[in-house]
């Protein structure tokens, strides 16, 4: 295991000379936002250009572009909320359902109804598909309302607990009311919508139909949903924006995220100090435990976990506040996963868990776009690397995985066996503690498996675990 000393200066070098502004974490973090709507890469980011240049054709003053920039970014951070729910109502995976339900005008009720009958229980037997749209036809209006109050609510939620006033905050909360009164969750009609909250579902529409290159598509359906959808003043705006070329070229770019920080108005930008990447970490940390009910809480407890057991070990208080952050996004790969294998009941397949340890590949992915994560992709990706070799995504040996990792690992073993499981129950700290001495030496670095055990049971003076452990020899 490398010395205490070498992974301390390993950190602070990689702090040397460098600053980050806030809106690079947050905008690098909606790639994992579109992964669990669905959405192809830079969504959020497209969103926010489309919206941006409309609040400027607006003159809006620079604190309310600056909501507005924020407002769209994080239009989604709710969306895992309601992906169980999804999976389900629809028995079918709830990626692909969002990503289908975006094009849908809920005002049309063929649209509707062509949804409901392609999207419910695909692959199922028929019998269960008819059960499942019959459900759907009888309480309809009320699930769709559940649902979007939950990924609203949350939403705003979410922003509010990142550290952002309450204006982006309603922004988010109002992302899906309709000009017309018929959105959801509230029914709010025309200016009692914010403003915030009209542009960036404009926006949102515009990119979902613009995408695949054919802006003549998008300009088309916004003006469509002219006062049903959308606020009339707004669709004018847009017709004159969407004549810019340069906007087209842009939201196609290789520079896109570029293009997108240069938009956010200067005077407001914040730098990315320690206190905002553990509110941003923490936040995002809560997002992905939202994807599922069986991981509620996991990646609080995880980041947690790894803090108290980094001050065991003697780690700086800024290198245990770096791990934390690793605990609390370890599992981000997540929401790119489907709820049909997360919440399925029953043993996976070869193939479903092949799918799943994409997870840990997907969360290197994510965050080693964002620079102040960079070095922390490697360490919260390789969680389910093993000492022996035997683990993923890479299979490395022991002289390959950082002490910070090794952390991580044990965190989130521990906390895994006493959760609750679709296909068990949550087993007890002395079982999951026994379960875990069998894997010392072989996936687990036995120094720091002592120090969390020591820790456990001076948090959890009932546990039986030192009975057990004197009489097995073990400790």
């Amino acid at each position: 295991m490398e010395d205490l000393e070498e992974a301390e200066s390993r950190l602070e070098k990689f702090g040397e000379g460098k600053s980050f502004r806030f809106s690079e974490v947050v905008a690098s973090f909606t790639y994992a936002l579109d992964m669990t709507e669905g959405q192809p890469p830079g969504h959020c980011l497209r969103s926010c250009r489309i919206g941006m240049e409309i609040g400027q054709h607006l003159n809006l003053p620079s604190q309310e572009l600056w909501n507005l920039y924020y407002a769209i970014l994080l239009k989604d951070a709710g969306c895992s909320s309601n992906a169980a729910r999804l999976f389900e109502l629809y028995s079918a995976d709830d990626r692909t359902t969002k990503r289908n339900f975006k094009t849908v005008d809920t005002d049309s009720l063929l649209q509707v109804a062509k949804f409901v009958f392609t999207n419910t229980a695909m692959g199922h037997p028929l019998r269960e598909k008819i059960g499942k749209i019959i459900h759907l036809a009888r309480h309809g209006e009320d699930l769709a309302t559940e649902m979007f109050l939950a990924r609203c609510e949350r939403g705003a939620h979410i922003a509010t607990e990142m550290g952002f006033n309450d204006d982006i905050a309603h922004g988010i909360r109002c992302l899906d009311e309709h000009w017309n009164g018929k959105g959801r969750p509230r029914g709010l009609k025309q200016e009692e919508i914010p403003l915030l909250s009209r542009i960036a579902l404009l926006s949102q529409v515009a990119d979902v139909f613009s995408f695949d290159g054919t802006p003549e598509r998008a300009i088309e359906e916004i003006r469509k949903r002219r006062g049903t959808w959308f606020d009339p003043a707004l669709v004018d705006i847009f017709d004159r924006v969407s004549r810019n070329l340069l906007l087209w070229e842009d939201l196609s770019s290789p520079n896109l995220e570029n293009s997108v920080m240069e938009m956010e108005p200067l005077e407001y930008s914040r730098p990315a100090d320690d206190d905002r990447l553990d509110r941003v970490s923490r936040a995002f940390g809560k997002i992905i435990d939202a994807k599922s009910p069986y991981t509620y809480g996991h990646s609080q407890r995880v980041g947690d976990f790894t803090y108290a057991v980094s001050k065991e070990l003697g780690l700086s208080e800024a290198h245990c506040r770096w791990v934390r952050r690793g605990g609390f996004l370890h599992d981000v790969g997540k929401l790119g996963i489907s709820n049909t294998i997360l919440d399925k009941p029953g043993r996976l397949s070869g193939e479903e868990y092949e799918m799943v340890k994409n997870h840990a590949r997907y969360t290197e992915e994510i965050l080693i776009r964002i620079g102040v994560f960079r070095q922390l992709s490697f360490i919260a990706g390789a969680h389910h690397e093993r000492l022996d070799g035997g683990g993923y995504p890479r299979g490395l040996q022991a002289e390959k995985i950082p002490i910070e990792t090794r952390i991580i690992t044990i965190a989130d073993i521990f906390d895994a066996l006493t959760e609750e499981r679709p296909y068990r129950k949550a087993l007890s700290d002395e079982q999951a503690f026994s379960i875990m001495e069998d894997m010392r030496h072989k996936a687990l670095d036995s120094r720091i498996l002592d120090l969390f055990l020591d820790w456990r049971k001076k948090r959890n003076p009932s546990s039986e675990m030192s009975s057990i452990a004197e009489s097995s020899g073990k400790l």
